[in-house]
């Protein structure tokens, strides 16, 4: 009880001072030491729970809102800070550090306590937390990500990428990882390009569309690359370019797919670098570039033959963002279907090592369109037609011909 005691005393002074204030009552401070009290207490048995403190911190949450609510309706005069502007904030801290040395193997704790420091604008203690946070759970990728963020809030692409390079190397395997820092490079494009506008440092064959700054963003900590861009003459031109073109993010393309070779990574960065508001330049070559690391990297895999099949389909429906747009048949929506449908009707003929797995993938392909209301009759027929044809081949795999007798029985119950 000499703890509970202990917390009562370091109270009192801010208690007086909302008080004086007039925040607060006589009547509410003495709610608010007989809540506390009961927190206390419970923080102190042999064995506490973790939700003991978090209702604790909960309440300070609560407190302190009630509290700026009240400053904001008395519109007190603007005076020097006084013990009560932070203390409530500050017991919310303590309160997360006395549970993490009960509970340091919890993440979820350490995020809902970086969570709350970034409320409250604590940028330093955000960085201390996540630091502490990282060398107690250095395969938690979340972790990394969200102190790389951090980073970039506060203009550091510097501490951002080096952050997300250590934990890459523990956590290869992370997809999650692997998206945000190919997310983080676009940016830093993106930057570089806003950066260069306000310089006047221009392309000769690519002159920058302008863009909004902040002078924060001039002041930012220079990185190699930047510095390496800014440079005059040919150097400094090349070496612009090469950001323009996404170099760098291509080469992180390049070491996430040697990292973890899977179809959902490319399927992650495809959506990715899509809805990613970058020039369509850039866009366009860096989906190049990915389709041709995901050709290099899973040859012969049903899905990334469906994904590369299926390149332009995506890229016009994605446009239309509507089944409306399969209604309009348009020529360039026809062409890009039979494109489509050609290049896989080969990789499911040619007989790889896994003909079956190619089947049933090129199966879905035909059932995902033909089930489509909206679909012409004569690409659904066109489709089928291609279906029999590979089913009738010798040793063609069941998934097949099982495939084009579902797709034909609706037609012979019609009739």
């Amino acid at each position: 009880m000499e703890r509970v005691q202990f917390q009562q005393e370091q109270m009192l002074a801010e208690l007086k001072d909302l008080v004086q204030k007039s925040l607060f009552n006589q009547s509410e401070v003495k709610q608010i030491v007989k809540k506390r009290t009961q927190f206390e207490t419970a923080l102190v048995r042999r064995i506490p729970k973790k939700s003991d403190f978090l209702r604790y911190a909960a309440y300070e949450m609560n407190l302190e809102q009630l509290r700026r609510k009240r400053v904001e309706r008395l519109k007190l005069e603007k005076t020097a800070p006084s013990i009560s502007d932070y203390a409530l904030v500050r017991r919310q801290f303590q309160i997360f550090e006395r549970a993490l040395k009960k509970f340091k193997s919890d993440v979820g704790l350490w995020i809902q306590y970086i969570q709350v420091a970034k409320r409250e604008g604590a940028r330093s203690l955000v960085g201390r937390i996540t630091a502490r946070a990282i060398q107690l759970h250095p395969r938690t990728p979340a972790l990394y990500i969200i102190a790389a963020s951090h980073e970039l809030n506060h203009m550091s692409p510097s501490a951002a990428r080096a952050l997300l390079q250590r934990g890459l190397r523990l956590n290869a395997d992370s997809l999650d990882m692997w998206r945000e820092y190919v997310r983080m490079e676009l940016g830093f494009v993106e930057g570089m390009k806003r950066r260069w506008t306000v310089l006047g440092i221009h392309e000769e064959d690519h002159p920058i569309v302008e863009a909004e700054t902040t002078a924060v963003e001039d002041m930012a900590t220079l990185t190699p690359e930047e510095i390496a861009a800014e440079k005059g003459g040919d150097e400094g031109e090349r070496a612009r370019q090469a950001i323009m073109d996404g170099a760098i993010v291509k080469s992180v393309i390049l070491s996430a797919a040697k990292a973890l070779p899977s179809i959902n990574l490319f399927t992650a960065l495809e959506v990715l670098i899509r809805s990613y508001p970058s020039q369509e330049r850039l866009r366009t070559a860096l989906l190049d570039h990915l389709y041709s690391v995901l050709k290099d990297t899973l040859q012969g895999d049903p899905h990334a033959v469906k994904m590369l099949a299926t390149r332009k389909l995506r890229e016009l429906t994605s446009q239309e963002n509507s089944d409306d747009f399969v209604m309009a048949e348009s020529e360039e929506f026809v062409d890009a279907l039979q494109a489509a449908n050609e290049s896989f009707s080969l990789a499911v003929g040619a007989g790889s090592t896994n003909a079956s797995g190619m089947a049933d993938v090129y199966v879905e392909f035909v059932e995902e369109w033909c089930k489509l209301p909206t679909l012409d009759p004569n690409l659904r027929a066109y489709l089928v037609a291609s279906l029999r044809k590979l089913a009738r081949q010798p040793n063609a795999p069941p998934s097949l011909q099982a495939a084009h007798v579902q797709l034909t029985l609706p037609s012979k119950k019609a009739l």
